[in-house]
């Protein structure tokens, strides 16, 4: 029961609806002594919150983010750290219309099967909205891997059939869309503005960088530092796949291609992703993600009401043309959160 919690030794809850009062984490696990202020975590949520750019949804959350408790003059305590988000523009009369009706391609059916009830307000807890309570979670598990030399960082890399052809650190913050490559800027604004005067959407691939991270970290069997990636990652909201290092590129590939040579100065190359047999390796970690175009969209659509008569939706409301976009954050998140739960448990692993 329950699924709202990812970790071990650092535990995250996540809380709250897309159209509630609030969203909010509780982390619990943090060691004490950690410098943290609002301040700190609200760095984090204003790369991912909504209406920042033209390119995204125009809901306008300012996500201002307050510590309820964990922290006392400016240090964690060891205790719980609580963290909410109050929603202050929800717009819940552009889902009247639907409220009886399954979005295609939406977690709208599966939530009214599962729990025979469901908040059609903007997806309720499907939403993606909840992600901005990740971010701030993350922001923490920065500041704590920040420390120990651990940084992490992510891009949009492809977003439609425009892809980056390279990476440069500083321009991800520099536009709008995250993307490591300025030079392709125009072309993601093109394609934006195609895909939004046509009421659609597009799907993107992001790619998260994790660099600094010591070898050692991760629990077999079960509890791969790989396998608790893919599940973070894969738990973002329009994630259809996850890989690490060449992921599904090793199909084509024979052993004394993929194989990453070990010099005594380090790995040679980083096919393997910064990971052999769940276990980081001290190379930098590289994992990518794909989003699906977003289910809300403007074109009507065929689908069935709650009694399973056919009927046709029309999405109205204000929804991301591409996810991809906002994902970069999330992404980093999620990824800060599990390097932090297994550098925790890691401490453990030996005398």
């Amino acid at each position: 029961m329950g699924g709202s919690t990812l970790g071990a030794a650092l535990r995250v809850t996540t809380f709250g609806e897309s159209h509630g009062p609030a969203i909010g984490a509780v982390v619990d696990g943090c060691p004490a002594g950690l410098p943290l202020d609002e301040a700190v975590i609200q760095r984090d949520l204003d790369r991912r919150r909504p209406g920042r750019s033209s390119q995204t949804t125009q809901r306008q959350e300012a996500d201002r983010v307050e510590i309820l408790s964990g922290v006392f003059e400016g240090k964690t305590t060891g205790t719980p750290i609580a963290l909410l988000i109050r929603n202050t523009d929800v717009r819940s009369r552009d889902y009247e219309s639907i409220k009886d009706l399954f979005r295609p391609g939406h977690a709208d059916y599966t939530y009214h099967q599962k729990y025979g009830i469901r908040d059609y307000r903007g997806g309720g807890r499907a939403s993606a909205r909840e992600t901005a309570a990740r971010v701030a979670a993350g922001a923490v598990a920065r500041e704590l891997l920040k420390r120990e030399g651990i940084e992490v960082y992510a891009y949009l890399l492809q977003m439609g059939n425009v892809r980056a052809k390279r990476v440069e650190r500083a321009a991800i913050d520099a536009n709008p869309f995250f993307t490591p490559d300025p030079d392709i800027v125009p072309e993601m604004e093109k394609l934006l503005d195609d895909i939004r005067s046509s009421k659609d959407s597009i799907g993107a691939l992001v790619e998260v960088v994790a660099e600094g991270v010591p070898p050692g970290l991760g629990e077999p069997v079960f509890d791969k530092l790989s396998a608790d990636l893919c599940k973070g990652l894969g738990s973002i909201p329009a994630v259809k796949g996850v890989e690490i290092g060449e992921g599904f590129g090793v199909v084509a590939r024979r052993g004394s291609e993929h194989l990453d040579a070990i010099t005594p100065t380090g790995f040679a190359t980083n096919r393997a992703g910064g990971i052999l047999g769940g276990i980081s390796n001290g190379a930098p970690i590289v994992a990518r993600l794909a989003l699906k175009p977003t289910s809300s969209i403007g074109i009507p659509q065929q689908t069935i009401d709650v009694r399973g008569e056919p009927a046709t939706i029309v999405t109205k409301g204000r929804h991301d043309p591409c996810v991809g976009i906002r994902a970069v954050p999330i992404a980093e998140a999620m990824v800060l959160l599990v390097l932090a739960d297994h550098w925790l448990r890691n401490r453990g692993s030996r005398l």
